[in-house]
């Protein structure tokens, strides 16, 4: 039974940054070859250190501008890659590594007013999230992201 949607940051809006070399906040994109596992926030998949080249941008995961709108940086691939297609679980790649990946879910409301926060830990992501749902009808969506670096993963919804 599918409980929960995974939704990364789409093809076409990747494709219009590297077109433009632009980011959503009109800010210069900047391409290195990638230094951490990081992942990329359209595949979802962890970049090779030394291998991948990626584009550093802001990024606001948001759709109202208010206290909660965090924009930072996300990388995305320089090259054009497919969409995170498994939405129904959790990109394995990331939950695979608790270390590069410590993860934190935040859940916001309709209003996208922060009503929810926890770590992850040791706790299985897949089954983690169906149970805030369940016991948090308040939470319209949820954000992954790195709890030591803090930013931003992907937006989890409701299915």
């Amino acid at each position: 039974m599918k409980k929960f949607k995974i939704v990364p940051l789409s093809k076409e809006h990747a494709a219009k940054i590297r077109s433009t070399g632009k980011d959503e906040f009109g800010h210069p994109v900047i391409e290195q070859i990638a230094t951490g596992s990081g992942s990329c926030r359209v595949s979802l998949k962890p970049f090779e250190k030394g291998i991948d080249k990626r584009l550093l941008i802001s990024h606001s995961p948001f759709d109202i501008d208010n206290a909660y709108n965090q924009p930072g940086p996300v990388f995305i691939n320089k090259e054009e890659v497919e969409e995170y297609a498994d939405i129904h679980r959790f990109p394995p790649g990331i939950k695979a590594n608790k270390k590069s990946f410590p993860l934190s879910l935040v859940g916001y409301n309709k209003d996208q007013m922060m009503v929810f926060t926890q770590l992850v830990g040791d706790d299985d992501v897949d089954e983690l999230i169906p149970h805030i749902f369940e016991n948090n009808a308040g939470i319209a969506y949820l954000h992954a992201r790195n709890a030591q670096a803090c930013c931003y993963i992907c937006k989890i919804e409701r299915v």
